[in-house]
């Protein structure tokens, strides 16, 4: 398993003051010489977190430092104001992931899967142009074997679990926990049976990420907010090795 750290969070720490501090920049390059295997960015049209620049620019760094960058968001959004349109920035940062999300402008976080029939024809037509990108393609889903077996048939090269109701769920009783590991145990095995490879995020942290490795082989997780919440009781440093030391145990 592998973890890629989505540096959203610290972005919207620095829009808050208007100036460059924190800067992203030097927590990406930070969290590089801690050992991770990847950095995630999700841009939205409104920037108020990440921006435009800022995927291009942690792009270029992680093909500097030969790491993968993972480029989020909805294959939709158009461009709007200083947002250059998802498709632009796929065109100008070249990641090697993108990762399709089912996000309206206006929303919060992400909270669901990609349903499948939502804009199929549009889907396959973006999935068509950046093919060309010679990049991996991921789908965010919901935990389902139908789930899985559309990205299939849509030709994405992973699935994204959304683990919000597992992490959820941790913190319920036995029984819902043990719906939801046995949803994402029925997913990853059908994935792995069409060929598909498997990442996981949302809401994972160090309480449930053993649980969740519990449930299969995932290739990667996408972890952003409980890593910064957790450096505020651990700083980041430290917390970042607490990350790595419980995804790669054996």
């Amino acid at each position: 398993m592998n973890l890629s750290v989505n540096l959203n969070k610290i972005a919207l720490l620095r829009n808050s003051r208007g100036s460059n501090t924190p800067s992203l920049e030097a927590y990406a390059n930070k969290a590089i010489s801690l050992g991770v295997d990847g950095l995630t960015l999700h841009p939205r049209p409104d920037h108020r977190h990440a921006t435009s620049n800022d995927a291009l620019n942690i792009s270029s760094l992680c093909k500097e430092k030969s790491l993968e960058f993972n480029l989020e968001g909805n294959p939709f959004s158009q461009p709007k104001n200083e947002f250059l349109g998802f498709y632009e920035l796929c065109l100008q940062a070249k990641p090697d992931q993108i990762t399709l999300v089912p996000d309206g402008e206006g929303q919060l976080t992400s909270d669901s899967g990609w349903e499948p029939g939502f804009q199929d024809s549009e889907l396959k037509s973006f999935i068509a142009k950046v093919n060309e990108l010679n990049c991996r393609t991921s789908l965010f889903i919901n935990a389902d074997i139908h789930s899985v077996e559309y990205a299939s048939d849509m030709n994405f090269d992973r699935i994204e679990i959304y683990t919000g109701p597992f992490a959820q769920a941790c913190l319920l009783d036995k029984n819902e926990l043990q719906i939801n590991c046995d949803k994402i145990k029925e997913v990853i095995n059908r994935a792995q049976h069409l060929g598909l490879g498997v990442n996981a995020g949302h809401d994972l942290s160090l309480d449930n990420i053993q649980l969740l490795k519990e449930c299969g082989l995932i290739d990667e997780v996408s972890i952003g907010h409980a890593i910064m919440t957790d450096s505020l009781k651990y700083g980041f440093d430290a917390t970042i090795i607490k990350y790595i030391n419980i995804i790669r145990e054996k």
